[in-house]
C-alpha cells in the first residue's frame, strides 16, 4: 500500500488510505514536484487517479534543491530516470547552462548527450562544469568497457593469425588441425594422424586491420555517439589497428586526431541537424586503403536525408571489395531503436547485417569481425532483434 500511495500521489480518489510520514513524506514531495500538476495527482476519466504527471517549476534554486532531494531518497539509477524526465518532459534544458545546476546533477550518458546538444550555446562559466560532468561519465565508461575491448580485440587478432608450423603445443589450434587431417583417420587406432599442424601465429607488430567508425550525430543518436567515442579511443590505443572516427549530420567531420582524448572528441561533435549518410560513407571509403583487412562500422538509424540509392551502392561496393561492413542501428542500452526499416532490409538483402548492439556486447562484436566470423549470425545469437 505504501508503494501504491507513492505511485498514485495521494488524494481521496487513490483508494489506498495510506498516510506517509518522515522520509516517505519527503520522497513523496520530491515525486510530486516533478510528476504532479500544481502539487496534486492528475485524475483520468471517472475520477480515478492517473499516474503522476505535471510540472516542476523552472526556478533554478528550487530545481537545485530538488536534485539534491532525489539523490538523497532514490538510488542513482532512479535519479537518472527522474533527471531525464525533468529535462525532456518539462523543458528544463536551459537550467543546465548554469554551473550550480551541473554540480547538482547525477552524471549519466543521457545527461552527456543533452550537454553536447547544448554545447554551442553554453556560456563560458558553465562550460568547465559541463566538461567535468562529461569527464566523469567517460571515465566510468572507460573503466567498464575499454579494457574489455582491448582484451577481446587482442585475442581476436592473435586467433586470426594462422601458422602451419606452430612452435609450441599451446599454439596448436586443435579444432582446425583435426578438420584439416580428417582424411588421415585410422579406424583401427580410432585416431587422426596429422600430416600438418594448424596453429595460432604470434601477433605481428605491424598494423593488421583498418577500422573506420562512422557515427550519425543526429539528436536521436546521442547515446550512441558517447559510447562510440569511448570505444574509438580504446581501439585507437592499439598499435595493430589503424582506427578512424568520422561523425556526420549533413556535413562530415573527421575526429580521428582527437581519439587520444574522448572528452575533447565529444565536444567536437555537434548533435542535432539533418542526416546525409551517403556523404559520410563516401568520405569513409577514402580512408580505406586495404579493403580485405578493413572493418567499416556505420552507426546510424538509417534515416537518410541524402541520396539513398547512391548510399546503398557505395556500401555494396565496399562489401564486394572485401571490407567487413557492419551497420549498428544503435550502440546503447536504450532498448529497441527507431530506424528506417526499408534501408535496413535493403542492406540485409546485400548481405550487410544491420542490428542494434549494447555497449557490453560491442567488444565481442569487434572480435567476431576481426576473425571474419559471420557477424549477422553472431548478432542473432547474442543481441536482441531490432
Amino acid at each position: 500500500m505504501r508503494r501504491w500511495r507513492l505511485v498514485l500521489g495521494g488524494g481521496p480518489a487513490d483508494g489506498t488510505g495510506w498516510a506517509l510520514e518522515g522520509a516517505d513524506a519527503q520522497m513523496d514531495a520530491a515525486l510530486a514536484a516533478l510528476y504532479d500538476q500544481d502539487g496534486a495527482a492528475g485524475t483520468g476519466d471517472g475520477g480515478r487517479p492517473d499516474r503522476r504527471e505535471g510540472g516542476l517549476g523552472a526556478s533554478a534554486p528550487r530545481v537545485a534543491r530538488w536534485l539534491g532531494d532525489i539523490r538523497r531518497y532514490f538510488p542513482s539509477t532512479v535519479v537518472q530516470v527522474m533527471q531525464k524526465d525533468a529535462i525532456e518532459r518539462l523543458n528544463l534544458t536551459r537550467l543546465l547552462l548554469e554551473p550550480e545546476m551541473l554540480e547538482a546533477v547525477e552524471p549519466d550518458v543521457h545527461l552527456v548527450g543533452t550537454l553536447l546538444a547544448l554545447n554551442k550555446v553554453m556560456p563560458d562559466q558553465a562550460r568547465e562544469s559541463a566538461r567535468a560532468v562529461v569527464r566523469t561519465v567517460v571515465a566510468e565508461l572507460e573503466r567498464r568497457l575499454a579494457q574489455r575491448t582491448r582484451a577481446a580485440v587482442s585475442g581476436a587478432l592473435d586467433r586470426s593469425a594462422r601458422t602451419y608450423r606452430p612452435k609450441r603445443v599451446a599454439d596448436i589450434d586443435w579444432d582446425r588441425t583435426i578438420r584439416a587431417n580428417l582424411r588421415n583417420y585410422l579406424p583401427e587406432k580410432n585416431t587422426v594422424v596429422p600430416s600438418r599442424l594448424v596453429g595460432h601465429a604470434r601477433r605481428r607488430r605491424a598494423m593488421q586491420r583498418e577500422v573506420v567508425l562512422c557515427v550519425d550525430q543526429s539528436g536521436s543518436m546521442a547515446s550512441s555517439v558517447v559510447y562510440a567515442s569511448v570505444f574509438g579511443a580504446a581501439l585507437a590505443s592499439m598499435r595493430a589497428l589503424k582506427t578512424s572516427l568520422v561523425v556526420f549530420d549533413t556535413a562530415v567531420a573527421d575526429l580521428t586526431d582527437r581519439l587520444h582524448d574522448p572528452v575533447e572528441l565529444l565536444f567536437g561533435t555537434q548533435l542535432g541537424g539533418g542526416t546525409d549518410i551517403n556523404r559520410a560513407v563516401a568520405y569513409s571509403q577514402g580512408l580505406i586503403t586495404r579493403p580485405t583487412d578493413s572493418i567499416f562500422v556505420l552507426i546510424s538509424d538509417l534515416y537518410e536525408g541524402g541520396v539513398r540509392e547512391e548510399m546503398l551502392r557505395r556500401i555494396a561496393a565496399m562489401a564486394q571489395a572485401g571490407v567487413q561492413v557492419i551497420v549498428l542501428l544503435a550502440l546503447s542500452d536504450e532498448g529497441a531503436p527507431f530506424y528506417d526499416h526499408e534501408n535496413a532490409a535493403a542492406l540485409a538483402a546485400m548481405g550487410v547485417p544491420a542490428f542494434a548492439c549494447t555497449p557490453d556486447a560491442f567488444p565481442e562484436l569487434m572480435a567476431a569481425a576481426i576473425e571474419r566470423r559471420d557477424v549477422g549470425r553472431w548478432a542473432e545469437q547474442r543481441t536482441p532483434a531490432p
